[in-house]
């Protein structure tokens, strides 16, 4: 990604954020906390997140956190400056922000008694008073779009006998989050005394590979620090993140850790620099250092080691995990990774399709979705794209790329800040449409995670037709979390607007036209209206006494409950639906390609043979005979077999199979 300067991000972030807090109606600090959270959620700091504001003497805090074992309460609190360039973040103003923070920890149950249960900031309080019940960590944040100009963090300290860290994400960090164009910022750990090694170099231009034996306590505390973070290029981390602890796993490591390392298969890691302590041959004979360090394979050991040293207090003496280590360049990562992943992986099937088929959907709705001109809806005649910002900053990039002032204006006036949407804000809005609200209720990257498997088990059709509906469901996303604003939702409009947008969307079948709110780039008076109807309904069923907003929220049964709320739908709304549910056609290209390769395994004889046994003993239908015969003849002459006869082939074959055909008698 093209570098863009510091001076410039810092003024594009407070536009975007500025035009953010316009659209979505909220305050300017508690947007740009919201949108920070988004990128550290979607890049595995954070989890969990809610954001509710609260300050009093000597108080402030913006929301909490969770890590997904409950182990890790996260505070937020923020600072947000219209002038960065001319006002510093000093260490006396960080120093502030978090003995703030630090007093609601310690205030949260007074606070919370002058506050009714349905008050935010009282279930503000709950929320923290829970989770800090059963933490073994509490690290509090600072968010700020100034520049640090302090000198380090304060040392970790306790509360109660909890260790306290702090976290500062300050202008400078921001920056190089959003313009590093990785994942995220580079995992660098260092090994002390150095871990012994057996180096083989490349054949390879772009990868070496190294095999060690790391401690198993080392793996534990790495996970401990750095959380899903370790693991973004594991594909089964990252599209199972609901996976359980491995009960066999966990049983070895308590009762024979002497022989995890000859039992379990290990993990295989990836970085991008390492550095080695060389023998009397200058060859690497032990590691030092590394950088840019990811597991890519082994996850769920990871993530069980860490269980046994934090929750079974289990100090994993004896224990050693094999790694295998490839050394790879950052540029080559996406590449090479997939194939690793893909390669090494022994313990269950993992096909190149769980790491690359969503890189291609959205590389893909990225390349149609910047080909299509939204029609002007404004006396000016100006036509606009939609700006789908597959990877971080790609925006403020293709901004710096024009250095006047009129040729930026230009690029704006295409690509107004308004029509930019990314990743996470194309799934909250399929999701939405497809009465998914509790999924996206639980966060940008559980409910993106969420949306990848549906995408993997039914792959669309990216075309034009497809990426103008999807921002047709943007737009009435918006228009809904206009009219949840409209009802005083607060800081709990998020829900209510996914939870109003599928709860119209279940009553109306799916019928409203997305290619009319595609033409028009807004939404009919009927929907309007109908939206504004159902909303305090809608309210009613999310926010309730005595029951957490965000965590009932997440449930299925909110959304059960929200489901069965009674509405009369408007004859106005009924009036303008389409007569059947919009449909979006699936690409089966590869489900098809893998029938096929299957089909193709069974030699032409076999399936002879299949029908001669078909039509000696009548165990298939007429028609399911000649198709055998059929499929012979066309892999003995090398014919043609379409699809369906590929499909149904298939289908007789296992028929026969379960009602007693035999190939090994042949």
């Amino acid at each position: 990604m093209a570098e863009l300067s510091l001076g410039d991000y810092a003024r594009t972030l407070i536009n975007d954020i500025q035009s953010q807090a316009e659209v979505e109606g909220g305050s300017i600090p508690e947007t740009f906390t919201q949108w920070v959270l988004e990128q550290l959620e979607e890049a595995g700091f954070i989890a969990n997140t809610t954001v509710t504001y609260h300050s009093e003497h000597g108080v402030m805090v913006y929301g909490f956190g969770v890590s997904e074992d409950r182990s890790v309460l996260d505070l937020y609190t923020t600072d947000f400056d219209l002038n960065p360039a001319i006002d510093k973040l000093t260490k006396s103003d960080v120093q502030q922000y978090y003995r703030r923070l630090l007093a609601f920890l310690r205030k949260a149950g007074r606070i919370r008694g002058n506050f009714d249960e349905t008050n935010e900031v009282y279930q503000l309080c709950e929320g923290v008073e829970k989770a800090f019940a059963g933490a073994s960590k509490v690290r509090l944040f600072l968010f700020s779009n100034r520049e640090s100009t302090a000198r380090g963090l304060p040392e970790p300290a306790e509360w109660q006998g909890v260790p306290v860290e702090h976290e500062l994400w300050d202008l400078a960090r921001l920056h190089r989050h959003q313009t590093s164009g990785s994942l995220g910022e580079p995992i660098t750990v260092e090994f002390e005394p150095p871990l012994p090694c057996l180096f083989v170099p490349g054949t390879e231009a772009n990868h070496s590979v190294t095999l060690t034996v790391v401690p198993g306590r080392l793996l534990a505390e790495w996970y401990d620090e750095y959380r899903t973070r370790l693991l973004e290029l594991n594909v089964r981390a990252f599209l199972q993140t609901r996976g359980k602890v491995n009960r066999g796993i966990r049983q070895t490591l308590l009762n024979q850790p002497g022989c995890f390392l000859a039992y379990n298969n290990g993990i295989t890691a990836t970085a991008s620099e390492a550095e080695f302590v060389e023998d009397s041959d200058g060859s690497p004979a032990a590691i030092r250092k590394l950088t840019g360090l990811q597991i890519v394979n082994g996850g769920q050991t990871t993530a069980t080691l860490h269980h046994v040293f934090k929750r079974d207090r289990n100090e994993l003496a004896n224990v050693g995990v094999q790694m295998k280590l490839t050394l790879v360049r950052p540029s080559d990562l996406m590449e090479i990774v997939p194939l690793i992943s893909a390669y090494s992986n022994t313990q269950n099937k993992v096909t190149l399709v769980d790491f690359s088929s969503n890189d291609k959907f959205h590389v893909d709705f990225e390349r149609v979705s910047r080909s299509i001109w939204a029609p002007a809806v404004n006396r000016t005649g100006q036509e606009t794209r939609w700006f789908y910002e597959r990877a971080r900053g790609q925006y403020a990039e293709e901004e710096a790329k024009h250095h006047t002032a009129a040729a930026k204006r230009k690029f704006r006036a295409i690509h107004p800040r308004a029509q930019k949407f990314a990743k996470s804000d194309l799934a909250k809005y399929v999701n939405s449409w497809n009465r998914l609200p509790h999924l996206v209720s639980r966060g940008a990257q559980k409910n993106f995670t969420e949306f990848r498997l549906r995408i993997n088990d039914a792959p669309p059709v990216v075309d034009v037709t497809y990426c103008q509906r999807v921002i047709a469901m943007g737009i009435l996303f918006k228009a809904v979390d206009a009219v949840a604003k409209e009802h005083e939702a607060g800081s709990h409009k998020a829900l209510v607007t996914t939870y109003t947008m599928a709860r119209l969307s279940k009553a109306v079948g799916q019928r409203i036209d997305l290619d009319r709110i595609w033409r028009e780039q807004t939404v009919t008076e009927a929907v309007l209206e109908a939206a504004s109807d159902l909303c305090p309904l809608v309210m009613a069923a999310v926010i309730q006494e005595g029951k957490h907003v965000t965590e009932w929220a997440k449930s299925s049964k909110c959304w059960d409950e929200v489901s069965d709320i009674h509405w009369e739908m408007p004859a106005l709304l009924s009036a303008e639906l389409l007569d059947r549910p919009v449909e979006f056609t699936v690409d089966t290209r590869e489900e098809e390609a893998e029938r096929l390769a299957r089909l193709l395994e069974i030699e032409a004889e076999e399936w002879e043979a299949l029908g001669e046994w078909a039509r000696q003993t009548r165990g298939l239908e007429l028609s399911e005979q000649q198709l055998a015969t059929t499929i012979a003849t066309k892999l003995a002459t090398k014919g043609r077999i379409t699809d369906a006869q590929v499909r149904q082939a298939l289908e007789v074959y296992d028929r026969a199979i379960d009602v007693g055909f035999s190939p090994a008698a042949l």
